[in-house]
């Protein structure tokens, strides 16, 4: 994980209520830095660039439910820059008040996308789904409700902070549910080529030409530069102004991202580089994960 010598509050900045998941990321990474809620995505981003906060724990994509709306539109703006990543293991709860149990709760409340994530669950229990704004939230409403009647998903640690039972444990639909965070702090800290595997994550915005966004990404293949996420976006309203955010294997350094970056540069009338930083952990356990077997004799089953 990054780490600043800087005179920043040793405080880091996420999106929500005490509880949710992305306060738990926020423990996670950095349980030494005090984790700081705030009511939108923006007002955490200010909170960095104003230096009232050290860093902002960001979630950007989901294994499940995909991309986290508004943040691609977010980043460019910011004017803050990504010095690592973060991948949290989503697991929810069905929570209640004491004395509640699966057969006295009848609605249960969460965020929306934490209720598709468990429609099966839901749906065995014969439990009605409420939305509301988040998980962490739906959980002190429960709280301050205290009707048998009423349950939230939400994490563990919200169950802590508002009081609340665990009536059902990780009673999401997919085991591997996970959402990856980016750490975004006022000033770069871009690590070193040596420092191991790591990321580039950069903005592009290709020139208005037949072909622009095959030939500017030509030269990632041509060069051997693995790219990892590669996503869209409209700008200013339009339907034919689209900026890409894009995710490669590599350092800025290395001979071929260099190459690569370059050729991108030629078809682009924007390239901005958001940051460098050490791959997690994690990739090479998913990947080692989702690899085949093989089998005794060396051959993929």
């Amino acid at each position: 994980m990054p780490q600043s010598t800087d005179a920043t509050p040793p405080r880091i900045a996420y999106q929500g209520e005490p509880g949710a998941n992305s306060h738990l990321a926020c423990t996670e990474a950095f349980p030494d830095l005090e984790a700081v809620p705030y009511p939108t995505f923006e007002d955490a981003l200010a909170a960095v660039k104003a230096g009232d906060v050290r860093f902002a724990m960001i979630p950007i994509e989901n294994s499940v439910a995909g991309r986290v709306a508004d943040i691609h539109h977010l980043l460019p703006g910011a004017d803050l820059y990504i010095v690592g990543e973060h991948f949290l293991r989503v697991r929810h709860q069905l929570l209640g008040v004491k004395g509640s149990s699966l057969a006295t709760i009848k609605k249960v409340l969460s965020h929306t996308q934490a209720l598709g994530q468990c429609r099966k669950a839901l749906r065995t229990l014969g439990l009605t789904p409420v939305p509301e704004a988040d998980t962490a939230g739906s959980a002190r409403i429960v709280a301050e409700q205290a009707d048998s009647t009423l349950a939230a998903i939400a994490s563990r640690l919200a169950a802590e902070i508002y009081g609340l039972d665990v009536l059902s444990a990780d009673i999401e639909d997919e085991a591997h549910n996970t959402t990856r965070f980016l750490i975004l702090a006022k000033d770069p800290d871009d690590a070193e080529p040596d420092d191991g595997p790591v990321v580039t994550t950069f903005l592009f915005r290709v020139r208005n030409v037949p072909a622009a966004l095959y030939k500017a990404l030509g030269g990632f293949a041509t060069n051997g530069v693995n790219m990892t996420k590669l996503e869209s976006y409209q700008l200013e309203g339009t339907f034919n102004a689209t900026m890409f955010y894009a995710d490669i294997e590599g350092h800025p350094r290395d001979r071929s991202v260099q190459l690569a970056l370059e050729e991108l540069s030629f078809f682009s009338t924007e390239v901005r580089l958001l940051g460098t930083y050490l791959a997690s952990a994690y990739r090479v356990e998913a990947a080692e994960a989702a690899a085949p077997p093989v089998a005794p004799g060396g051959s993929v089953r």
